[in-house]
This record gives structure tokens, C-alpha cells and sequence, in this order.
């Protein structure tokens, strides 16, 4: 039995792991373990190609310590230039290497500007995906990068057709580059907390005004935080630092 992303008593704080060797990615777990983390989120594509294999997945995931693992295989970093299928063998390669959470693009098979595809082809084609990862035990998330602010009815619609197509955890990545963005999204939270009934979400956003929002959003539903164990060239600064997340997190209330 995997370890969940869909159970716990407060908002996991995942250490995004974006590296692109074994010993690399196993220092930041290392480190990370200490700092308090719950899980961990290992991007696949961040991985020369070099390392992706079985044993090499199953390495590192092994200093994970049982933790639950949320991958990621995008088509980005040293994933570039592979099709959507290789992205996608890659990604359940992750799965069978024992982690849980495995991220299925919105616009999986039919790349699009918002990352939510119609195409009923390539629907069709994720929620296969999606299939498989449920029969190796596995965990499903859903994730669109809107790379731009999109609002309210629009990213309701979104979040529903994820949980329609068979997604554990919804995840939406929108913008706030201004206060009133900013207010937009964290009133997109409290919406989806009652439109999604169970189904667990991840809403973040990115822009100038997205830190407060990665940060207090557990507060009002969001399941997860995204944090980093360290800033290095390839780190995404929006997410909060671990440590200082664990710190804020351990003495917060929760509305379920």
C-alpha cells in the first residue's frame, strides 16, 4: 500500500525536489527530512536522461523513508523536445518505482495556451493515463498552468472537468499579478472548497502578489504546500522556504 496524499490531519508540506542527478536530488530529501517535510515532489524532467530508469527511480525514492511522492513529468528541462507519450511513460515509470501522486498535464496530447485541452481524443487519451495510474495503486492530480490571470466561472469549470476525467487531486496554477488578483484567487479557494465536496485541490498562483497565497491558502482547503528545502538557480521562488512554512503551518487552525 502507497503512502496518500488524500489522508492526513494537516496540509502536507511537500519539499519540491527539482535536481538533475541522484546524488543531488537525494541531498535535498536528506536535508529535507530534517526540515520537517511531509512528502515529497520529485520532478522527473528536471532528471538527465541518463537517470531514468527503474532501479535509478527506485534509489531515490528509497531516502524518501516511506514518505508519500508526488512526481511530475513535464515537458520542460531535459524532458524537451520528448512527445507527450514519452512524457507520459516516464510518469508511470514514477509510479511503478513506488511513487503515489502522479501529475497528468490538463493539456496532455493536445498542447494548448491555458493547459486545459477540449479535444475529445486527447481526453479520452489522459483519462487512460489516469486508469493506469489507479490500477498500480497510484494517485492521480490534474494540473493546469493557466500563464495567465484567468477568473472565477472560468477556473470553477476547470476544476470540475479534472475531477470529471477521473483527477484524486485538482490542481490550478493561476495569476495575481496585482492585489486585486491577488483577492480574486483567494476567494477562487473558498469557491472551490465548496464546488469540489471531497475531492482534494491545489490551487496556487504565480506573479508578484502569489506569495501570500502559497502561503495562508491551507488555510481555507487547499491540501498542500509546495515549498522548496533551499533556492538554487533552478528553484521556483514563489514557493515559500520548508523550514519556515513548517513553522507557520504547526500553529495554524484549519477549516475542513
Amino acid at each position: 500500500m502507497k503512502a496518500t496524499f488524500l489522508e492526513y490531519d494537516k496540509p502536507l508540506l511537500v519539499s519540491m525536489v527539482q535536481e538533475s542527478t541522484p546524488d543531488a536530488a537525494i541531498n535535498v530529501i536528506v536535508e529535507s527530512l530534517y526540515d520537517g517535510a511531509d512528502a515529497f515532489g520529485i520532478q522527473l524532467e528536471c532528471l538527465e536522461k541518463q537517470y531514468r530508469s527503474l532501479e535509478t527511480l527506485q534509489y531515490i525514492f528509497s531516502f524518501c523513508q516511506g514518505k508519500p511522492i508526488y512526481i511530475t513529468s513535464y515537458r520542460t528541462c531535459n524532458s524537451s523536445g520528448m512527445t507527450d507519450d514519452e512524457c507520459m511513460e516516464l510518469l508511470l515509470l514514477g509510479c511503478k518505482a513506488g511513487a503515489t501522486l502522479c501529475d497528468v498535464m490538463g493539456d496532455t496530447f493536445d498542447p494548448v495556451p491555458h493547459e486545459l485541452t477540449f479535444n475529445e481524443e486527447a481526453v479520452a487519451k489522459q483519462m487512460a493515463v489516469i486508469d493506469k495510474i489507479h490500477a498500480m495503486g497510484g494517485e492521480a492530480l490534474i494540473s493546469t498552468h493557466t500563464h495567465a490571470f484567468l477568473d472565477e466561472e472560468t477556473l470553477v469549470e476547470y476544476a470540475l472537468e479534472h475531477k470529471r476525467r477521473g483527477a484524486d487531486v485538482v490542481k490550478i496554477v493561476n495569476f495575481a499579478e496585482t492585489r486585486e488578483q491577488l483577492e480574486a484567487d483567494m476567494n477562487i479557494i473558498c469557491r472551490l472548497k465548496r464546488e469540489l465536496g471531497d475531492t482534494k485541490f491545489l490551487f496556487l498562483a504565480n506573479g508578484e502578489f502569489c506569495r501570500p497565497l502559497r502561503q495562508t491558502g491551507p488555510s481555507f482547503g487547499v491540501c498542500m504546500y509546495l515549498c522548496v528545502q533551499k533556492y538554487q538557480n533552478i528553484s521556483s521562488k514563489e514557493q515559500p522556504l520548508l523550514r519556515s512554512m513548517k513553522q507557520v503551518r504547526d500553529n495554524l487552525i484549519f477549516l475542513r
